[in-house]
C-alpha cells in the first residue's frame, strides 16, 4: 500500500508536457507526492525502459515512489517495486510476476472492475473519470456517486482521477477516496509546486 503524507498521485503524459520532460519530473518529485505514475504507454518497450530508468533515478533521489505503467516485464527488469496496469493486462499477470511488486494498481471504471482488481491482488486502484476532463473531451464525468460506490465496494485505497482540481478535491476526499490523480494540469502548469500545494492544502483545511 502507498504510504505518504501526500494523497496525490501524479500521472505523466510527455506529449502534454510544457518544456523539458525530465525537468518536469524533477519539479514534481521535489514536491514529494504520494507517487509518480510513468504513463507513457505509447512507447516501445526499450524506449520506455530507458525513460523509466531515468525517472526512477529522479524519484529515488527525492524519496518518491515511482510506479511504472503497462510494461510489466520492463518493471521487473528494472527492479521496480510498483506497477500500474489497465485491467486487461492485470488479468494476464502471473502469480510469479505479482510477487515482484510491493504495489500493484489498476485503472477501474466500474464497481465490477474494482472488485476484480482487488481479487487479482491490487493494492490500490484509480477510479474515473470523476469529472469532465480535457483528456476525455465530450464525455461527461461519472460523478461523485460513482466514486462513492467504488470506494464502498473495495477494501483497498481508491484514487479518483479525471478533472480533479483544488476546487473539487475536497468532494473527492469526502466521497471516500484515499486521494486523487493529476495528469493534464501537472503537465501544463507553470507552477508545479503551487498546484500541488493547493491540492494538498485543501486536505489540511477540511
Amino acid at each position: 500500500m502507498i504510504m505518504c503524507m501526500s494523497d496525490i498521485l501524479c500521472v505523466t503524459n510527455r506529449k502534454l508536457c510544457q518544456g523539458d520532460f525530465p525537468v518536469r519530473i524533477e519539479q514534481i518529485a521535489a514536491c514529494h507526492p504520494a507517487g509518480i505514475i510513468l504513463r507513457e504507454k505509447d512507447m516501445q518497450a526499450e524506449e520506455y525502459k530507458e525513460l523509466a530508468a531515468a525517472v526512477m533515478g529522479i524519484c529515488e533521489q527525492h524519496g518518491v515512489k515511482c510506479i511504472l505503467h503497462s510494461f510489466t516485464d520492463v518493471a521487473i527488469s528494472l527492479h521496480a517495486d510498483a506497477v500500474h496496469l489497465p485491467l486487461h493486462l492485470l488479468r494476464k499477470m502471473t502469480k510469479e510476476q505479482k510477487t515482484q511488486f510491493t504495489d500493484i494498481g489498476a485503472s477501474c471504471h466500474s464497481v465490477e472492475d474494482a472488485l476484480e482488481a482487488q481479487a487479482l491482488g491490487c493494492t490500490y486502484i484509480t477510479a474515473g473519470h470523476v469529472f469532465e476532463t480535457d483528456c476525455k473531451k465530450g464525455l461527461p464525468g461519472r460523478g461523485l456517486e460513482f466514486l462513492r460506490n467504488m470506494c464502498a465496494a473495495v477494501d483497498i485505497p481508491v484514487y479518483g482521477i479525471g478533472g480533479i482540481d483544488p476546487n473539487n478535491i475536497t468532494l473527492v476526499r469526502k466521497a471516500g477516496a484515499s486521494g486523487a490523480c493529476l495528469m493534464s494540469s501537472l503537465m501544463v502548469t507553470e507552477d508545479v509546486a503551487g498546484l500541488l500545494k493547493a491540492m494538498e492544502g485543501q486536505n489540511e483545511i477540511q
